[in-house]
């Protein structure tokens, strides 16, 4: 059979779609640069691909748990795949909420989550290989071995002019997805740690802030930032995002989606990681980029979803990271 098109389902977080993307190559490489992809996920996530011109249409998945019957969301995807119907459906959710709408997707062959079982390898430990492993079936084991998330953003170009860049600078990502919840923040690190490690590298480069918006309360302990900092901070589209992060140096962060955008596009990324496992869910370390596991090393690390962590009132896995070894970290790779 010729293939010809392909509908994808990934509507998890952003470090989640953003590891489907190694899908994106493997099927051009497999059937050819003329391969209709489409996607379904989130709304937000979705703008991902908005300069990204491998993928063809995003549908936009908002209420994932509402019935076909009762999402006109669900409804618009079925009845397009009706009209026309792809060649493979491709299911990365394992959620029973995606049993319906898989199920009744127009297409020939179906493949992944909740239509196959799978008894992942020893080896296959990261969620990027196992997404990998789950599409495996249809592709060479060449375009298996060469096939990693990656990313399109807005052209460097454009991006130096619009915010007024440097040519070299590196990028601060202090917040994380779980900066609103009213619980202890196991992944965050100490605000006066992000300050002072922010302090420490304005001296050397250009230092570039950036966060979601409605964070300002988050950002407000930061501040005032050094002269000469640039704010970013709720300022840029997803779709600028990806394209600031690829005209870096480097990025710093914790384990969160601005990582997992900087290991896909390439480059060089300090992730500050600690309950949670930095070979399953940390930033992806492929052959084409640079990935630096920083951590305290304790002895409860991971924790991560466990009940050490549900009993643990005080992070010092984050807390016991300096400033000083962040910066010492990134000094020694010669990007300052």
């Amino acid at each position: 059979m010729s293939i010809k098109s392909i509908l994808i389902i990934r509507c998890g977080a952003l470090g989640d779609l953003v590891y489907a993307t190694s899908v994106i190559d493997a099927l051009k490489f497999q059937f050819g640069n003329n391969t209709i992809i489409d996607f379904i996920c989130t709304p937000g996530s979705g703008t991902l691909f908005k300069s990204d011109y491998r993928v063809n249409k995003v549908f936009p998945l908002k209420h994932k748990k509402i019935p076909v019957l009762l999402s006109s969301q669900k409804k618009h995807i079925i009845k397009s795949s009706k009209e026309k119907p792809y060649d493979i459906l491709i299911n990365f959710e394992f959620g029973k909420q995606f049993k319906s709408l898989v199920k009744n997707i127009y297409a020939h062959k179906k493949i992944g989550a909740l239509l196959e079982e799978f008894n992942f390898p020893d080896s296959i430990v990261h969620m990027v290989d196992i997404t990998k492993y789950m599409f495996k079936s249809i592709i060479s084991d060449e375009v298996y071995n060469k096939s990693f998330p990656r990313l399109i953003g807005t052209p460097e170009e454009e991006i130096q002019e619009k915010y007024r860049l440097n040519d070299k600078f590196i990028i601060i990502s202090p917040s994380n997805s779980h900066q609103k919840r009213n619980i202890l923040n196991y992944r965050a690190w100490e605000d006066s740690s992000w300050k002072n490690l922010i302090e420490k590298l304005n001296n050397e480069i250009q230092v570039v802030i950036i966060g979601n918006k409605n964070e300002d309360t988050f950002f407000d302990k930061l501040k005032p930032y050094p002269k000469n900092v640039i704010d970013l901070v709720g300022k840029t589209s997803l779709v600028d995002l990806i394209g600031i992060i690829n005209a870096a140096n480097a990025l710093v962060a914790t384990d969160t989606g601005t990582a997992h955008i900087a290991s896909a596009v390439y480059t060089e990324v300090f992730t500050l990681i600690g309950p949670t496992p930095a070979d399953v869910t940390g930033p992806y370390q492929s052959p084409h980029n640079k990935v630096h596991i920083i951590s305290s090393n304790q002895e409860c690390s991971p924790c991560y979803k466990t009940e050490v962590m549900k009993n643990c009132k005080d992070n010092i896995c984050m807390k016991n990271i300096s400033a000083q070894q962040v910066y010492d970290t990134i000094k020694s790779t010669k990007l300052i």
